[in-house]
């Protein structure tokens, strides 16, 4: 018998004697009854974000019901984190930057995994695997959006080796670790250093600075996943070399130091645009207040979303 826990604190132990564990008989279920239990499931957990619509080449099709939106257990991305994924935002039926985020995703498939390693059995090896599975879900998050500053924390959770930092597999434990602590801390996230003591990134999502001489850095990404929104924030950027508002754009290693003592910092990432961070460990940030090219790079961003340039929308055929 194989016994998965979920949504349990991996540094504290867990003891299945439990005086307060209430051991009952359990139920033999029928499909029909066990999916009759998953709608009542779903029924019952409502969370801040809607599961829209769900599409599996398992069943070769799209199902717009919660409690259908499943994989196989014996899938090897869900017992060995054998997978890798991404994301893409929809603004107004326009799927943003759909290409750069597909060519990363088939690299990786191509070069490291592809997709799912699919169903087959609950070995470590993938060769009993029929074949790879493709998953895609649409999820509307229901959750207002913040673009308030927050609080960083330097990251005492190990951060992974090059050759899986730069890979967006499915494997998040480290960074779910270093969230949890961050949050533990009273932070938004912690910040990865690298092998050198460079800044390096956050649990999911890249980090730039503006230094005091108003030139837009980034850390190098050949130890870290190379992020989708950090390049369009990097190309969006020229604009401001242009207006004069800043002076230059790097990719460079980026110590603590220079870091914390930037004019400007922020997080860029799919799921959080672009976030000023305002203080890191006991170092306020600046003034303590969202920068002005942090806000403006945010703007761009979302003016970059709503567009239709065909370098960035891809239509959605509805």
């Amino acid at each position: 018998m194989i016994l998965w826990l979920t949504n349990i604190d991996v540094h504290k132990s867990f003891d299945v004697a439990d005086s307060r564990t209430e051991i009952s008989d359990v139920p033999l279920l029928s499909c029909s009854e066990a999916m009759e239990k998953l709608k009542s499931f779903r029924e019952k957990v409502k969370g801040k974000q809607q599961f829209l619509a769900m599409y599996s080449s398992i069943f070769g099709g799209i199902t717009t019901d919660p409690a259908a939106m499943v994989i196989p257990m014996d899938d090897h991305m869900v017992h060995r984190g054998h997978g890798v994924f991404d994301t893409t935002a929809i603004i107004d039926g326009y799927l943003y930057e759909l290409d750069q985020h597909l060519d990363r995703f088939i690299r990786n498939g191509t070069l490291r995994y592809w997709l799912s390693a699919g169903p087959g059995d609950f070995d470590l090896s993938p060769s009993g695997c029929h074949k790879s599975c493709l998953y895609a879900i649409t999820i509307q998050d229901l959750s207002p959006i913040n673009f308030r500053g927050v609080k960083v924390v330097t990251s005492n959770v190990p951060i992974k080796p090059p050759q899986f930092a730069t890979t967006k597999s499915v494997n998040y434990l480290p960074n779910v670790l270093s969230k949890m602590e961050a949050e533990e801390l009273g932070a938004f996230v912690g910040i990865w250093l690298d092998s050198d003591g460079f800044v390096a990134e956050g649990p999911s999502m890249n980090v730039a600075f503006v230094t005091k001489e108003k030139e837009l850095v980034m850390p190098l990404c050949d130890k870290i996943l190379s992020g989708c929104t950090a390049k369009r924030v990097l190309t969006l950027a020229e604009s401001l070399v242009r207006e004069g508002k800043l002076c230059g754009i790097r990719m460079k290693n980026v110590s603590v130091e220079e870091g914390k003592n930037a004019d400007e910092m922020m997080l860029l990432g799919s799921g959080i645009m672009v976030r000023s961070v305002v203080q890191w460990d006991e170092q306020i940030i600046g003034c303590g207040k969202e920068g002005p090219i942090t806000q403006t790079l945010l703007n761009l961003v979302v003016e970059d979303m709503k567009s239709t340039l065909p370098a960035v929308g891809t239509p959605v055929p509805y």
